[in-house]
């Protein structure tokens, strides 16, 4: 497990993060665009679910399927948002290949963009990363990319293999036109040094094993894992070599007593065994946290804490974690 952030991960421009439900993985995304905007970045983020999590984060009007500035980043960056539609999608994509502007809304009349979608399902996820390729390639009329790097807000770990490799099953599917070109040029892009896949996670024994196991199906279907970000890790409380003992419920009451009384401090019995019951549970979590750690030693990636609101994630806190992975070096700016 190396320390921080690459210059390998900082030379890709198309950045996956994905985790399990409920670990964190659009407040990583968000702040991951933040930190990879500052210092004059501009920077895509893009959702693909349908769930407006980074409206909702940002405290901001719907996304929709136009790209718009959602915020500033420090030093003059910037980050953009998108909202990927399947139906948007598809109606940008025959316009672009097939001429059928007029055609496409006469399609959406008739529901046949929906049939579409729900006969082949995978067509869905061709379109999103079709959509995506395009944000990534893009470039001005002096031939600067659009964007100096494209955070997605990706399907959870459970679905992120396949949401990533549908493409090429599309390209064995259609051999030939626009739409095995399209394939095949996702899947050149998906497959390359400029896209990793980040995983979000909790510094807990399952979570970690569970994103082990996805780095491993990544690894399978030759796609490049980028960085563990770990969140919700707490500050120590406690010196490591007192987490065992006192996780093990062999807390000095004495001591604490004691400390108690040099710092002037009233206290009673059951103060007494509320603050060791406060460390017993305290040091049962960091003797989680260090083992779920040790997990990811085995492993070439970085890994990368995120640390815990306890009353939750505004705009403000955003930025704080955004700050925190700068200082790792995302961006290039540690």
């Amino acid at each position: 497990m190396s320390s921080g952030w690459d210059r390998q991960l900082d030379r890709a421009r198309l950045h996956f993060v994905s985790g399990k439900g409920g670990a964190g993985k659009t407040t990583a995304a968000a702040s991951l665009a933040l930190a990879l905007a500052t210092g004059g970045r501009r920077v895509l983020l893009v959702e693909v679910e349908g769930r407006q999590g980074l409206a909702q984060l940002f405290d901001t009007p719907p996304l929709e399927y136009a790209e718009r500035r959602l915020a500033a980043a420090p030093g003059g960056g910037e980050v953009r948002a998108l909202a990927v539609e399947a139906e948007a999608a598809l109606l940008e994509y025959l316009a672009m290949y097939y001429n059928l502007g007029f055609a496409g809304r006469t399609l959406r009349r008739m529901g046949a963009i929906e049939f579409a979608t729900t006969l082949a399902p995978g067509l869905r996820d061709v379109l999103f990363t079709g959509k995506i390729k395009e944000c990534v390639r893009r470039t001005d009329p002096n031939g600067r990319h659009s964007y100096d790097a494209v955070v997605v807000d990706a399907p959870p770990t459970g679905r992120i293999v396949r949401f990533l490799d549908v493409t090429r099953a599309m390209a064995d599917l259609a051999r030939t036109g626009p739409i095995h070109g399209q394939s095949e040029d996702v899947v050149g892009l998906l497959h390359s040094a400029d896209t990793v896949v980040h995983l979000v996670t909790l510094p807990e024994q399952l979570p970690v094993r569970e994103t082990l196991e996805t780095v491993e199906e990544l690894d399978a279907a030759a796609l490049r894992p980028g960085a563990v970000l770990l969140n919700r890790v707490r500050p120590p409380r406690l010196a490591t070599r007192s987490v065992t003992a006192a996780a093990d419920g062999r807390v000095d009451a004495n001591r604490i007593r004691s400390g108690l009384e040099s710092a002037g401090l009233d206290w009673n019995d059951e103060v007494l065994d509320g603050l060791v019951a406060e460390t017993v549970e305290h040091a049962t979590r960091a003797s989680a946290e260090l083992a779920a750690r040790e997990r990811l030693h085995g492993t070439d990636l970085a890994a990368l804490d995120l640390p815990e609101y306890v009353d939750g994630i505004d705009v403000a806190a955003l930025y704080e974690m955004a700050e925190k992975l700068v200082a790792h070096g995302v961006g290039g700016q540690g």
